[in-house]
């Protein structure tokens, strides 16, 4: 037995109201996650810096780079300390961004909003974003948070993944 089904005008423009809602809506939720720009501030000179703007820019944010030949005046006006000092310092949201911190750990520092100067990754550890090395295995590293005068553990990684 085989049912013939021939759509109706009237259920042919629901469905398409519905599939225009639907869109619209997933455009909204997009617009509303829409992240705020990065301005990263590296020596032209650093190939990992460069790798490390591709990593936050295929994470969805929107990026400018300010190239310097001496970063160190930058990193001590923002109030970054010395053993947390690495390649390239960013600004967010008002927030400091050390190093090769992965994207997922700045969304969560922007959707958490804690007192704090910011984040880093002090060095350079194999496996972090920008820092990939074929046929290494990434390094287990610290995200420190910091403030003047304070630091603590944000987060933990391996490569890409929290842990």
């Amino acid at each position: 037995m085989q049912i013939e089904i021939s759509p109706t005008r009237r259920g042919l423009m629901i469905g398409a109201a519905q599939a225009c809602a639907a869109l619209a809506l997933a455009g909204t939720a997009a617009a509303s996650e829409t992240l705020p720009k990065l301005t990263v501030t590296r020596d032209p000179n650093c190939g990992c810096c460069g790798n490390w703007v591709e990593h936050m820019k295929a994470a969805g944010f929107p990026v400018d780079v300010v190239q310097v030949d001496d970063v160190m005046p930058l990193k001590a006006r923002l109030g970054v300390p010395e053993a947390l000092m690495s390649c390239h310092t960013a600004e967010i949201g008002g927030y400091v961004i050390e190093g090769h911190v992965p994207a997922e750990a700045v969304k969560r520092l922007l959707t958490e909003r804690p007192k704090a100067t910011g984040i880093a990754v002090a060095d350079m550890p194999v496996g972090s974003p920008g820092m990939e090395v074929p046929g290494q295995a990434p390094q287990t590293y610290d995200i420190a948070i910091f403030s003047a005068g304070r630091q603590n553990i944000f987060a933990r990684y391996r490569g890409l993944q929290q842990i």
